[in-house]
């Protein structure tokens, strides 16, 4: 180090730890707005290709822990992002369990149900905004406890919902962050408070498909 470096102030928040936020890549289920739960749809060839671009986005980058969600959308997205090997499955990552709307679009709801919405209805025989909001919990706070940078492969509507409650916001503010697949998204502070410092950056050009 010469006389005019200087190491990083451990007390610099810009220098804290961050989690990364990766939603897998598209699916068929995801391409045509169907609510996609617990099945395990796998990814699409376009869904396996913007994997591959998220890591050239994740190129260089150093994770003290990489946990994935053991739906193999998720796994699969980790693989190909290059971290597979590091990852370890974590069930909170899972994505919301719809119930009887599961591989339903919105739009078919709504033709008996007006105004339907996931995130202000009850969800039948599956879980309430609530208790997926409790699994959030978990998973941050195992990632605060790590020491350094935290990558986590999972599902759309459940990262939503994590960086509401990192923000220390309801489970349902989760629907006001529209994320798209295979983007990261980055959580960390400014100071001592929690922050979104970079939400649903594509990892490549933008597909023209509503995810």
């Amino acid at each position: 180090m010469t006389t005019d470096e200087q190491a990083p102030d451990p007390r610099d928040w810009r220098a804290s730890p961050v989690i990364v936020l990766v939603r897998h890549g598209e699916t068929e289920w995801s391409r045509t707005g169907r609510h996609t739960g617990r099945t395990d749809v796998p990814l699409t060839d376009h869904g396996r290709a913007e994997a591959g671009l998220v890591a050239d986005a994740l190129r260089g980058r150093t994770f003290a822990d990489v946990l994935s969600s053991p739906l193999s959308r998720a796994r699969d997205t980790c693989e190909l992002a290059g971290l597979g090997e590091a990852a370890e499955i974590d069930a909170d990552l899972v994505e919301w369990d719809y119930g009887v709307y599961e591989g339903v679009a919105t739009a078919e709801v709504r033709q008996t149900v007006p105004d339907w919405s996931v995130w202000a209805h009850p969800i039948i025989d599956g879980e309430s905004v609530e208790e997926v909001g409790q699994r959030a919990d978990r998973v941050i706070a195992r990632a605060a406890d790590v020491d350094g940078d935290v990558a986590l492969f999972a599902h759309g509507q459940f990262l939503r919902i994590l960086a509401a409650r990192w923000m220390g916001l309801p489970a349902d503010a989760g629907r006001l962050l529209a994320l798209d697949t295979a983007t990261t998204s980055t959580l960390g502070h400014e100071r001592e408070t929690r922050v979104i410092r970079h939400w649903n950056e594509r990892c490549g050009p933008p597909s023209g498909v509503e995810s």
